[in-house]
């Protein structure tokens, strides 16, 4: 039995035909062989015309696809007919389309004046909070058609969300608290017990559990759970264009998806931030019981010395306002998200970095508030 063949590598040989250069294809053309490229075949001159051949070529891949597209690419560049008639149609047709994506557009200049670099910046800027405005005032008015029983939303939505966002919340919240507690009250130890102020443990941990801990850490977490959730699943609606389906039936986004989810942030916020509280106040009471030999009594009976109703009041607005960030946030960075799956992660992302953001500005802009007004 005769022993098979090994087929001939690929070559591209050249003879000239006039002012036509003319490329024979022969061989096997195979990526994993070595291939001819285009610019070691036609070398340094620049001929009149091309003219490709593949009578002689037995097997082809995307090698041979990528020589043709380079040829035809060349050719154009320099201003060169190439004249790929001669070539199979599946061939020549995959050649054209290589050649295309090679196709490089016109360079653009990224360089700019740092005065043209601030103007943009700052019409970017604009655009971005005049669209954030706009979007605040369409919750605005969506939610004063509530209050006139106008507004139409399924309240059965609106109490779905509010378990998911405050009764599935709570093993979470629970922890985070609880260990906050409980890193403070250490930290506060290391300075109080040099002055014989262990007791004072109760005061920190009530004043700062009430005004600011509860508050923030309920906020940071619910922007991490919820409000990604919500830009997740607003933004797979857009994908799956059901969120144009609900705008061509005259149904505002706004009203059907957006304010359910703020309201029951506003709500379940407070009732999350005073169950922090009391974590946190218990974790606290567990380190001065356990390392400062604090009895639980004497712990309480101090922290209600310094730990008044205008304390919880504190909390209790800022945590409110906290909810309501975390809920605009998620959704609307979900209405922004791009079609795709890659969009939907974007917008997840952004909700998140978006909601702490505005909640550490917030939280600064009232302690400067409440420190002017006394509370």
């Amino acid at each position: 039995m005769p022993a098979s063949q090994e087929p001939i590598g690929a070559r591209a040989s050249t003879r000239t035909d006039g002012a036509v250069l003319e490329v024979a294809l022969e061989g096997a053309w195979r990526l994993e062989g070595g291939t001819p490229r285009w610019e070691a075949v036609v070398g340094a001159g620049k001929p009149a015309a091309v003219r490709l051949r593949a009578d002689g070529v037995s097997q082809w891949d995307t090698s041979l696809v990528a020589f043709i597209g380079e040829a035809e690419r060349w050719c154009a560049d320099a201003g060169v007919a190439c004249d790929a008639a001669p070539l199979p149609e599946k061939m020549r047709l995959l050649g054209g389309q290589f050649a295309e994506s090679l196709r490089a557009g016109p360079r653009v200049e990224h360089m700019q004046s740092l005065l043209v670099e601030v103007g943009l910046s700052t019409r970017d800027a604009m655009s971005g909070g005049r669209n954030i405005l706009q979007f605040i005032g369409e919750c605005w008015i969506a939610l004063k058609r509530l209050v006139l029983g106008q507004a139409g939303i399924r309240w059965d939505d609106c109490i779905a969300e509010m378990q998911k966002c405050g009764a599935m919340a709570l093993p979470i919240v629970s922890l985070i608290s609880f260990l906050v507690g409980v890193t403070l009250a250490y930290s506060g130890a290391i300075v109080l017990r040099r002055f014989g102020g262990d007791i004072w443990v109760a005061d920190l941990i009530g004043v700062a559990m009430t005004r600011e801990m509860g508050a923030m850490m309920a906020g940071i977490v619910l922007a991490g759970r919820t409000g990604a959730a919500y830009a997740a699943e607003i933004g797979s609606m857009k994908a799956n264009e059901e969120i144009d389906a609900l705008t061509v039936l005259g149904i505002s986004p706004v009203r059907f998806l957006v304010l359910p989810r703020v309201i029951a942030l506003g709500l379940m916020m407070p009732l999350l931030a005073l169950y922090a509280n009391c974590l946190g106040i218990l974790g606290g009471m567990a380190v001065a019981y356990t390392t400062l030999d604090i009895p639980p009594a004497a712990y309480w009976v101090e922290m209600l010395t310094i730990v008044d109703l205008p304390d919880v009041t504190v909390g209790v607005i800022k945590s409110i306002a906290f909810g309501l960030i975390v809920g605009l946030a998620g959704c609307r960075r979900g209405l922004q998200a791009d079609n795709n799956a890659a969009g939907v992660g974007r917008a997840a992302t952004s909700a998140v970095v978006t909601a702490i953001l505005f909640i550490i500005v917030a939280d600064a802009v009232f302690a400067v508030l409440f420190h002017a007004i006394g509370l």
